[in-house]
């Protein structure tokens, strides 16, 4: 894994580091190795839900995807797993990372609104290729224990950063 994880926030931003660390190069990393276990910590298992947006502006068209974490878990290992089985003609964790920016994190207490925009493709070996274009808006919380965790969020919403 080869891509610049550099974190656009300053270092003394301990917050927003963790944050940016949690939803980029360590949720990369799992997807790309299939391996829940590396994120299964940064979700709040209580209590978690998420909006599937369709990539629709319109929120009528979103759905209640993931009513828990255990049915966001299955669907997030089914696509990792997907991910393992194709043939990619680059580096799967330097595409998704070259795709994806967290610069906006709003912290407010101990809840934060982290807005990941994904807009590039995965060059496949048959020549084709994946593309990756949408928004995610992800709702975290840091505990008593002071680590940061996802309570939810909204995703596949439309990307028009083109």
């Amino acid at each position: 894994m080869t891509a610049d994880q550099t974190c656009p926030f300053p270092t003394k931003d301990a917050d927003r580091n963790a944050i940016w660390e949690m939803l980029v190069p360590r949720d990369i990393t799992a997807f790309v190795l299939a391996d829940w276990a590396l994120v299964e910590n940064d979700f709040a298992a209580n209590g978690f839900y998420a909006i599937d947006a369709h990539t629709s502006a319109n929120p009528d068209d979103w759905t209640l995807a993931f009513p828990d974490l255990l049915a966001y878990r299955e669907t997030w290992l089914t696509q990792a797993r997907a991910g393992q089985s194709t043939d990619y003609a680059e580096p799967l964790f330097d595409a998704i990372f070259a795709a994806t920016k967290l610069e906006h994190i709003e912290i407010n207490g101990d809840r934060a609104l982290a807005r990941k925009h994904f807009n590039g493709s995965i060059k496949k070996a048959d020549g084709s290729e994946d593309r990756l274009l949408w928004k995610t808006h992800y709702y975290c919380q840091k505990g008593a224990d002071k680590k940061w965790r996802i309570t939810g969020f909204i995703g596949y919403l439309p990307n028009k950063d083109v």
